[in-house]
């Protein structure tokens, strides 16, 4: 059975960076290296194009909330290769969270960005159709960020998920503004119940 992808250390990673692209790596440690927010587009071009780590894939690309800041992690995969690289950026600006869009290097970015806006709230600049993936635009807040719902005086987040009270709706449900669950041909007194159908 052939072995898995390969992690990649993230200090081996972050040295050939740092000397490729002086000042753009900020930490580095077994697991991940992490580079300047403002000049991730060029770290993971670099990666990309790189002979020796060949990060031709983002197979993935998500967020974490630390309360003060976002980080935003990147894994970057070669399959010639088979190793896997973990890249993150912090986002210190919680309040307005804005990253370049990575999508000139990695196509695979246009969803996975907006994925993360949808959910945390973090813009990408640059990105070429930045709107919510799954909820719809005018949703009070983002369900990932740690201050979603209200947990206390510090975080002044919504009391309720939207729709969480069918009595008070906080948006209509569809065009009928349906609060109960039934279907239509229930409510109309099951017309199709024995039809066959």
């Amino acid at each position: 059975m052939p072995l898995g992808p390969t992690q990649l250390d993230g200090h081996r990673v972050g040295a050939r960076l740092g000397a490729a692209l002086p000042g753009v790596v900020t930490v580095s440690t077994d697991e991940w290296v992490e580079v300047a927010a403002d000049r991730i587009e060029d770290a993971l071009r670099w990666l990309h194009d790189s002979e020796e780590f060949d990060a031709a894939q983002l197979s993935n690309l998500t967020a974490v909330d630390r309360h003060t800041h976002f980080e935003v992690v990147y894994h970057l995969q070669s399959l010639d290769l088979n190793h896997l690289i973990a890249v993150k950026a912090l986002v210190r600006n919680h309040e307005d969270p804005l990253l370049p869009s990575v999508y000139p290097v990695y196509k695979g970015a246009l969803l996975q960005e907006r994925e993360v806006y949808d959910l945390f709230g973090i813009r990408f600049s640059g990105h070429p159709d930045l709107r919510r993936l799954f909820l719809w635009e005018g949703y009070p807040g983002h369900p990932l960020r740690k201050d979603f719902l209200g947990l206390g005086a510090l975080t002044p987040g919504l009391g309720h998920f939207p729709n969480e009270d069918r009595a008070n709706p906080s948006r209509q449900l569809n065009r009928d503004n349906l609060v109960s669950q039934e279907m239509p041909h229930e409510a109309a007194g099951g017309a199709m119940a024995g039809s066959g159908h």
